[in-house]
């Protein structure tokens, strides 16, 4: 989770990097009810990466939220607190001054969902920038560890994602499964879903977490459910015959 106290700093002294509104519903549910339902959002970009929900603090209703101690002696950002029934939690910033003047901050991991009109979202709030293409190819993909080759392929699926490298999806039957062992390993994304994860031993040397695949992914990438990927940057992956670079 974010340093509110740092976040609060730097939203006082240098400001967001982009701000823009969005016309989504957005929903987030807590304890069994709904802290906000606006149309009025905006997506608020503190970093470079992703932008995360501010809501304006007229879409709460007062029993649920309250102001706490000022983060600044001009009274720019608050503390704040929620409260649903038995469950609290005060990882929230009010603004009452700038361009964030009379929005709310909640943090996402706080909450116990999140909606984007009825399509409930994961991990973050997703980039409008960032677009996902998953493409089939005829390019043999060859993945090998310790000298090992662990799977190889010559139907693999190309996944481009805005600002990352690529990744490259397998038919499950092209990997070699005396290698790998199921880890308890899963991670969220706002755009593929809920991710399991492999671990591949090799020679009686353990390798975590270097394979992924998605049982249930998001309707957007639909195309890679059951498939695997390889951590590119773990693993040396050959594309038709030339090892790419870590």
């Amino acid at each position: 989770m974010a340093d509110l106290e740092q976040l609060a700093a730097n939203l006082i002294t240098t400001g967001p990097v982009k701000v823009e509104p969005t016309p989504r519903r957005v929903r987030a549910l807590f304890n069994g009810t709904y802290l906000f339902d606006t149309t009025s959002a905006l997506h608020v970009w503190e970093h470079k990466y992703f932008p995360q929900f501010w809501v304006p603090i007229s879409a709460f209703d007062t029993s649920i939220l309250t102001k706490l101690a000022p983060y600044d002696p001009d009274g720019v950002a608050f503390r704040a607190s929620i409260k649903v029934k038995d469950k609290t939690s005060d990882r929230v910033i009010i603004s009452e001054n700038g361009l964030l003047k009379g929005f709310v901050r909640v943090e996402f991991k706080a909450a116990d969902a999140w909606f984007e009109e009825d399509q409930q979202i994961y991990d973050h709030p997703k980039n409008p920038y960032t677009r996902i293409d998953i493409l089939p190819s005829s390019r043999k993909i060859e993945v090998k560890l310790g000298g090992i080759t662990i799977a190889e392929s010559s139907n693999p699926s190309f996944l481009f994602e805005t600002g990352l490298r690529a990744r490259f999806y397998l038919p499950k039957t092209s990997v070699k499964w005396e290698y790998l062992f199921k880890s308890e390993t899963t991670s969220k994304c706002p755009y593929k879903g809920l991710a399991q994860y492999y671990n591949v031993t090799v020679e009686g040397k353990e390798y975590k977490d270097v394979i992924w695949w998605y049982e249930y992914p998001t309707h957007e990438s639909a195309a890679i459910q059951g498939l695997v990927c390889f951590y590119n940057e773990k693993v040396d992956t050959y594309i038709d015959g030339v090892l790419e670079e870590k």
